[in-house]
């Protein structure tokens, strides 16, 4: 009996030390294998308006069409590993430039995420004066808003080491000792720190003087637009180059990597895709730094030193250096277009009267201002005066036009429809024998007023041959 209980407790304890095994073989592979992609990552966008925000962002996440909102936006990244067939989304926070919103940033940055974020500061082209002072202005604001977070001071001096460490360690891509394994993914591009002492010391002048513990990469978007700024602006490569020192210089002291991009040229968007999936997960890449072509620039933190930024002095001759930038680099005096329309004043009524009656001449006598004035009259050249008709009576008219006056009063009373004994006959028809003298003796008063000159209105009273009394009083 005791022989059974033996063989069984041997046989009992063989598939345990199977499961023991198999147990300690995957928490082997679960500690140092390779790790699965972390959802917590994530990315903040910072910038001033206009300055390419939400193109590049749209551009990173393969889409064409991309909305503008405002205050704090949010959008993700689909992050796919194919060597493990595994995937997760890169949350991106975008921060308006509009500085009433800068409180915003504490929802994006905050003690739980500050070790999973990476922050992109972006300037544009379009306006290249600006460039210099933007990034320094945003670079202040989150300086300020990590002071204001409740942030473990191991874990924020674990961060700035991390990245001294990044910057000593750089090793240019070909460089390598052993060419990399696309299946193996390097600890050290995941911010992982082993404890060990970091000699600060060892940096390079000017190398992480302001050390925030965050990964940075400054983006200039919009390049495509130098061929403007050469053709309408006059720059020339010495601007270019004054401007990159400057921008190096400062991606210098903040351990950043610096991109030039264009959305519209689709120049460096794939590159920096690759690289931020490169410096968040540690997925391989291989880019060395692209100095050549001027308007697609890529410098990785760690290959830039201010002797290399040196070599770009030796195309300026019109400025130095340490010139003040925007002493060079001028913002040019626009035009502000005017899209209303302009408002038209009317001209004041006797104004325009008096302009009309001086134009035209002196005034007739009594004429008064605002009252039409008196022309010519362009088939007889006498001038037309005028008359107030009143039934039988003609005003204002002057003596010696008895027939002017009797033709007129005959054609008013025609229109009436007034009986005339002396012009219309008994069956109610105009007596063309009337009719011809009438014009006759008109013509010929016309004809003898053109020849002779109107004598001035008398101020009394003009009798006429109808016995018609005139009176000046009714003008």
């Amino acid at each position: 009996m005791a022989l059974a209980a033996k063989d069984t407790d041997t046989s009992n304890s063989a598939p345990e030390e199977n499961t023991n095994l198999w147990q300690s073989i995957l928490n082997d592979v679960q500690q140092n294998g390779n790790p699965k992609l972390n959802p917590n990552k994530q990315i903040v966008v910072l910038g001033d308006n206009e300055s390419g925000k939400t193109t590049m962002v749209a551009k990173l996440q393969g889409i064409e069409n991309s909305s503008k909102g405002s205050g704090l936006e949010y959008a993700y990244i689909n992050v796919r590993d194919d060597y493990r067939d595994d995937h997760t989304r890169l949350s991106v926070w975008v921060l308006d430039g509009d500085p009433a919103h800068v409180d915003l940033l504490k929802f994006a940055l905050n003690e739980e995420n500050f070790q999973d974020t990476l922050v992109i500061l972006t300037v544009s082209m379009t306006t290249p004066w600006g460039v210099l002072e933007q990034l320094q202005h945003w670079s202040s604001v989150l300086a300020d808003h990590l002071d204001k977070l409740k942030l473990d001071i191991d874990l924020r001096q674990n961060k700035r080491h991390a990245l001294i460490k990044k910057w000593l360690e750089y090793i240019e891509p070909g460089d390598e000792l052993e060419p990399a394994s696309p299946m193996k993914r390097s600890s050290r591009n995941l911010g992982d720190d082993d404890g060990e002492d970091i000699d600060s010391s060892a940096l390079p002048d000017g190398t992480l003087t302001t050390n925030l513990g965050l990964d940075i990469v400054v983006v200039v978007t919009k390049t495509d637009y130098i061929q403007t700024l050469e053709k309408e602006h006059d720059y020339r490569d010495e601007h270019l180059d004054f401007m990159q020192q400057w921008i190096r210089k400062f991606c210098l002291q903040h351990g950043a990597a610096l991109f030039y991009t264009s959305a519209k040229e689709d120049k460096n968007c794939d590159l920096l895709y690759k690289y931020l999936t490169h410096r968040i997960y540690g997925f391989p890449f291989h880019t060395p730094a692209l100095v050549v072509e001027k308007d697609a620039v890529f410098i990785p933190p760690g290959w830039d030193n201010m002797k290399k930024i040196s070599i770009l002095y030796e195309n300026m001759h019109s400025c130095k250096p340490d010139d003040y930038y925007r002493d060079v680099i001028v913002q040019p005096a626009t035009r502000k277009t005017v899209s209303r329309e302009t408002e038209l004043v009317a001209e004041d009524e006797q104004a325009f009267l008096s302009r009309l009656q001086q134009s035209s001449g002196p005034p007739a006598p009594g004429t008064r201002l605002g009252e039409s004035p008196i022309r010519p009259n362009p088939m007889t050249g006498m001038q037309q005066t005028p008359r107030k008709l009143d039934g039988n009576k003609v005003v204002n008219s002057p003596g010696g036009e008895t027939v002017l006056a009797s033709f007129f009063n005959s054609l008013l009373h025609k229109k009436t429809g007034s009986p005339n004994t002396s012009m219309v006959n008994k069956s109610g028809s105009e007596s063309l024998n009337d009719k011809a003298m009438m014009r006759s003796d008109a013509q010929a008063e016309l004809d003898k007023l053109a020849r002779k000159k109107l004598a001035p209105p008398s101020t009394g009273t003009t009798p006429n041959s109808s016995g018609v009394d005139f009176d000046a009083s009714d003008c």
